[in-house]
């Protein structure tokens, strides 16, 4: 095996700290006993945490990356970063996100990386659960923040618990154990250029893997541990049961019933997220009544189908949906909660996905009557009309377009009790529901 950073150096330093991703590696990395520093443009809830915890973190351009070996950096830098191009000029180690990652997980027995286009947080919060509750010496690094875990969490090194993005191809640094195929549904497409590209991705991440589980019918040119509602796979549900949208069913291994399984967490989707997570689990001989238990303790992740308030009676809900798919299935489980109208706010995210998936935002947008298409949340791109917010509202009858919080407050208004509001997207709409919600 190669020479591992982590051996050869002691200081790291993180550009882009306040990342869900960058802050948690830099968590682990400073709890397993490295130097670590980090910068970003503005505080945020992951940088505050880590200076409280003893992290120094800088908000402009004269932090110290001078007392540190390695600089990690975040792909939204680019390569004229004032701080890149100094760490170049200081002779620095630098490396990506997604290479650190995959140095990490080397430091582990067994790693078990979960990629896909929707599911990820969720899915590898929930194996942080069951690992938990079998009391196994783990680790884990998810891409929101779960009740328990945070999006850190460190405790052994037989087994490493990882969401593997696939954006710009990151997850195809990772070697992993066991490798989970939540989907492959069609997403950044920006980086891949064609969904074929974006399959081969997907299966060049499951020939990496000494194990692989996988959706039943997706990628069916490759072989693997499969799971899904079709009693075909070898994971599988039945006698699936709804109350209040939170879902119970009796879990499959083959013909063998291996027992009930009660969620905590909201929606049909996660029948097969949970039955995922069974399928890793059960590869790294975790028993049954642990996989059961653990999935009763997940409670959901932060902006998962997150209840965050009130107004004017009607219930408040936050999800990070930005995919036409995540969408249909928020809006499935909020009609199941509801017993007034629906209200849904939504902010694109990105304008070269809402460009690209065009037609399949108007199709699930459109099933929706009480609706408010709010600015797109650009984050690293810039203004595209043909793919923006204002756009997407003209195309989608009855919807609204909204600019600005006072007219998401005017588009309430006529929100009461009974009702429920539906807040999503992957940008700043939570902080902007959240200040509303509150005040």
């Amino acid at each position: 095996m190669a020479e591992n950073i982590l051996t050869e150096f002691d200081g790291f330093f993180f550009l882009g700290l306040g990342g869900v991703s960058m802050s948690a590696l830099a968590e682990i990395l400073y709890k397993s006993g490295k130097k670590v520093g980090g910068y970003d443009r503005e505080e945020s809830e992951y940088t505050a945490q880590l200076a409280g915890a003893g992290i120094p973190v800088w908000y402009g351009l004269d932090c110290r990356i001078d007392d540190y070996e390695v600089i990690v950096y975040t792909d939204a830098l680019q390569e004229n970063n004032p701080l890149i191009m100094r760490a170049r000029r200081l002779n620095k180690t630098l490396i990506s996100r997604g290479k650190l990652l995959y140095e990490i997980s080397r430091t582990f027995k067994k790693t078990v990386a979960v990629a896909g286009c929707h599911g990820k947080t969720t899915c590898t919060a929930m194996l942080a659960h069951i690992f938990d509750a079998a009391g196994a010496a783990f680790s884990a690094h998810i891409g929101g923040n779960d009740g328990k875990f945070n999006n850190a969490y460190l405790n052994g090194y037989d087994y490493f618990v990882t969401e593997a993005c696939e954006y710009k191809k990151n997850f195809l640094y990772l070697k992993p154990d066991v490798a989970v195929i939540l989907n492959s549904d069609a997403d950044h497409l920006d980086c891949y250029g064609t969904v074929k590209n974006l399959k081969k991705a997907y299966l060049q991440f499951a020939e990496s893997a000494e194990s692989t589980v996988k959706l039943y019918g997706d990628l069916p040119e490759f072989g693997g541990v499969t799971f899904g509602f079709d009693d075909r796979a070898d994971y599988y549900a039945k006698r699936i049961r709804s109350a209040n949208g939170k879902f119970s069913f009796d879990a499959y291994e083959g013909t063998n019933l291996l027992g009930g399984i009660a969620l905590s967490s909201y929606g049909k989707h996660n029948v097969l997220n949970a039955l995922a997570a069974t399928a890793a689990a059960r590869r790294c001989g975790i028993e049954f009544r642990h996989i059961a238990e653990g999935l009763k303790s997940f409670k959901g992740v932060k902006r998962r189908f997150e209840e965050i308030g009130s107004y004017n009676g009607a219930v408040c809900i936050a999800d990070y949906a930005h995919h036409p798919n995540e969408i249909k299935a928020a809006v499935k489980t909020a009609r199941l909660i509801t017993e007034g109208e629906l209200f849904v706010v939504f902010q694109p995210h990105t304008y070269s996905r809402t460009k690209t998936l065009f037609k399949q935002f108007v199709l699930v947008l459109s099933s929706i009557k009480k609706l408010m298409i709010f600015k797109t949340f650009a984050a690293r791109e810039y203004y595209d009309d043909a793919g923006s917010a204002l756009t997407l509202s003209g195309a989608v009858k009855r919807s609204l377009y909204g600019g600005c919080e006072t007219d998401i407050e005017n588009f309430l208004k006529a929100a009461t009790r009974g009702d429920t509001v539906l807040f999503l997207g992957a940008g700043d709409i939570y902080d902007i529901a959240r200040g509303i919600v509150l005040e």
